[in-house]
């Protein structure tokens, strides 16, 4: 019988459509499900009408359109929080269009919803909770994003092919207020680097950035080096998610505010977040004490509600954090790189070797922290062009 053509590429095409929709499978057993997609035919004028949570019936549809937020995604669907109807298991539409060169959905996404007819049969009969277990509604719109907390794909790796070379942006969070990076002051230890690329991505989102010290039962943070950041703008709190010590200022911080909970891995945002919300109760596991490194246990983005208000997206945490940018682009993210700039003799300075440079001038003379500059020489090589 002879081998039909083609037939190898089906399965790196199948995980690059993945990749590209931004799918995030959960390590529990109930996002191992596969949400149907099904069809749903709308007018072309309507693709990107204004989205309104009302329960009119959509004569397009076929059925009451409701506005929510998505708070979990699952492969193929997303959990989302509506105000009529609880949260709703929902597929994807098939007249779905995102925009192209980043994720279709992402956690903190709003969207706009129509009702399967199953769901809409079980509220005529007076059930007021749909069934979790099976797919309640449909996504067709999504609203724009105010702002995006995103970072480019691996450009190596199973999911991506040489036919694919431009820059692919997964958003981990959309529509936040704050990102707030959560650090370790022992075990693992305080990671300056990805602390500076984290503010280089909260800066291209448009999101102000918070610092939570976690573990200051274990040691003592590093004043010096917070003021630094303070200088920038970076709040600072201090805690242990073990004692509670210093947690009324981290309810402080995140009270009334939508926030993206970010770091490495091992920090203790899991736990952190079962310190803040009595019966939550998220997996958390030790710090390797071979290396003192943290061990991955939340496996995808979800928006949890804060006992006193607000609202907070638990993320994975990571080791390191890729940035996409060119070259000239990074001095635009240190603010105080950027502010010197200007009295370069060049103004395509790249502030490492150039004769009467500002900047070299400045850290000559301590106007300029050297830790600060020391990272910003590491993410310039990192970059390349």
């Amino acid at each position: 019988m002879a081998k039909r053509k083609g037939k190898s590429q089906q399965r790196p095409r199948h995980w690059d459509r993945l990749h590209r929709e931004g799918d995030v499978a959960s390590e529990d057993a109930e996002s191992r499900r596969r949400l149907t997609q099904r069809r749903v035919r709308l007018p072309g004028q309507q693709q990107d009408a204004p989205i309104y949570a009302d329960t009119e019936a959509d004569a397009a549809s076929g059925g009451p359109r409701t506005g929510g937020t998505v708070i979990h995604l699952y492969p193929g669907g997303a959990r989302v929080r509506t105000a009529d109807y609880g949260d709703l298991l929902a597929g994807v539409a098939g007249t779905f269009r995102p925009a192209p060169g980043s994720s279709a959905l992402a956690v903190g996404d709003r969207v706009a919803l129509t009702l399967t007819p199953e769901a809409q049969g079980l509220l005529q009969a007076g059930q007021k909770h749909l069934d979790s277990d099976r797919v309640d509604a449909l996504i067709l719109q999504r609203e724009p994003r105010e702002t995006a907390l995103s970072r480019p794909q691996p450009m190596r790796g199973k999911r991506r092919t040489q036919h694919e070379p431009e820059v692919f942006e997964k958003v981990i969070a959309a529509n936040m207020d704050q990102l707030v990076v959560v650090a370790a002051v022992r075990r693992p230890a305080f990671s300056r680097r990805l602390l500076d690329r984290y503010l280089i991505v909260a800066e291209r989102g448009e999101l102000p950035v918070a610092l939570i010290h976690n573990k200051v039962d274990l040691g003592d943070p590093d004043h010096d080096m917070l003021a630094e950041y303070a200088v920038l703008g970076v709040i600072s709190t201090f805690c242990s998610a073990t004692t509670g010590e210093g947690l009324d200022g981290v309810r402080a911080l995140l009270a009334g505010k939508a926030s993206i909970l970010a770091g490495a891995s091992g920090v203790g945002k899991s736990s952190l977040l079962n310190a803040l919300i009595p019966g939550l109760d998220l997996a958390t596991r030790e710090v390797r004490l071979r290396d003192d490194r943290g061990r991955h246990v939340t496996s995808a983005a979800v928006l949890y509600e804060l006992p006193g208000g607000g609202t907070v997206v638990d993320t994975p945490g990571i080791r390191e954090l890729g940035i996409e940018i060119r070259s000239a682009e990074l001095p635009w993210y240190f603010p105080e790189i950027a502010a010197l700039a200007p009295e370069c003799k060049f103004r395509n300075c790249t502030h490492t070797h150039e004769p009467d440079c500002a900047v070299l001038r400045a850290l000559a003379e301590d106007r300029l922290a050297s830790r600060r500059y020391h990272s910003y020489l590491r993410i310039l090589e990192s970059l390349g062009t």
